[in-house]
Formats: structure tokens, sequence, C-alpha cells
């Protein structure tokens, strides 16, 4: 049974810096894309970034120039480190680990806020 654990939410001032990691662990499958949504009350689920077992990324509109998406794949981790946070960053950040099928793995979720 595949599993994502995440870690790195928390509090921040408008402006300042978090960086989340997903661990995943119960899968051996090395093709894969691993990326972060977050949801905020009344919204939907949305994208923030993805990011293939070859590197390749992609980046909502609102994010790019300030979030960066990176991967340990020796380690099955995978990072987004956020700078220059906004208040419309904040919600609860969830890992997803996408293997052939397609299916698709997530985690339980970790809260980002950000005070303005």
């Amino acid at each position: 049974q595949v599993q994502l654990v995440e870690s790195g939410g928390g509090l921040v001032q408008a402006g300042g810096s978090l960086r989340l990691s997903c661990a995943a662990s119960g899968s051996s499958a090395s093709i894969n894309t691993m990326g972060w949504y977050r949801q905020t009350p009344g919204k939907q689920r949305e994208l923030v970034a993805t990011i293939t077992s070859g590197g390749t990324t992609n980046y909502a509109d609102s994010v790019k120039g300030r979030f960066t998406i990176s991967r340990d794949n020796a380690k099955n981790t995978v990072y987004l480190q956020m700078n220059s946070l906004k208040s419309e960053d904040t919600g609860i950040y969830y890992c997803k680990r996408r293997e052939w099928g397609p299916v698709d793995y997530w985690g339980q979720g970790t809260q980002v806020t950000v005070s303005s």
C-alpha cells in the first residue's frame, strides 16, 4: 500500500517562506508523477505544481516565480519551496502521486496559513 506523508506546513507572515516535504513509501514504481495541490474553504482542490520522475515540472500561474517543486528519487520524496508567500496561498496542501494506470495516491494534507 502506497503511503504519502507530508510535513513542513505551518504559520508564516506574508512575504515569508516555507518548505513542504512529501515522502512516499510502499511503491517501487520508478515512473510516476508527484505533485502538490491545495484546497481552501468553498473551493475545489487545485493544482499547485507537479514534477515527473524525469524532472519535468508544471506550475499553476499563480505560483510561477515564487514556488519551486523538486524531488529526490532515491528518497522517493518531493519538495515544494514556497517563497514570497501571500495570504491567498493559505490552504491545506496535499501531496499526490500518480502511477501508471493511472492510479492516484493522496497524502493526508498539511495546513499552510499565511498571515497578512
